[in-house]
């Protein structure tokens, strides 16, 4: 298995996309694909149709009466308080090197400071 391929949600900027790119993980960022004002299920689908894993802030992945997650290459919802680019990175590449080779597919994977909670939410 390889790393899976990355797309950031609309809250992660350019800093945190050409870090993750100077180490090798391929990433693309939402606002490169002109859904930087996109709904959640519309970037979801983008994730799904590009194969990507979606790291996202935003707290709706995961509310299953907003947003269902199916099928899918996974998503990583960090959370991070302040969510500066610095700190961002401070918990998403240790998590990502740590966890480059596993499946992320059907699973929401909640990324803290002290862990990481991994959620199959497919049937």
């Amino acid at each position: 298995m390889n790393r899976p391929n990355l797309l950031l949600d609309q809250m992660i900027d350019a800093q945190v996309a050409t870090a993750l790119d100077q180490q090798g993980w391929d990433v693309v960022r939402v606002s490169e694909l002109g859904l930087a004002t996109a709904d959640d299920d519309q970037i979801l689908a983008m994730a799904i149709s590009q194969d990507r894993v979606l790291v996202t802030l935003d707290e709706h992945f995961g509310d299953w009466a907003v947003l269902p997650l199916e099928s899918h290459p996974g998503v990583v919802r960090l959370k991070v308080s302040p969510t500066t680019s610095p700190n961002i990175l401070a918990l998403l590449v240790p998590f990502l090197n740590e966890h480059q080779e596993r499946s992320y597919a059907d699973h929401l994977v909640i990324v803290k400071p002290s862990s990481a909670r991994w959620i199959r939410t497919s049937r």
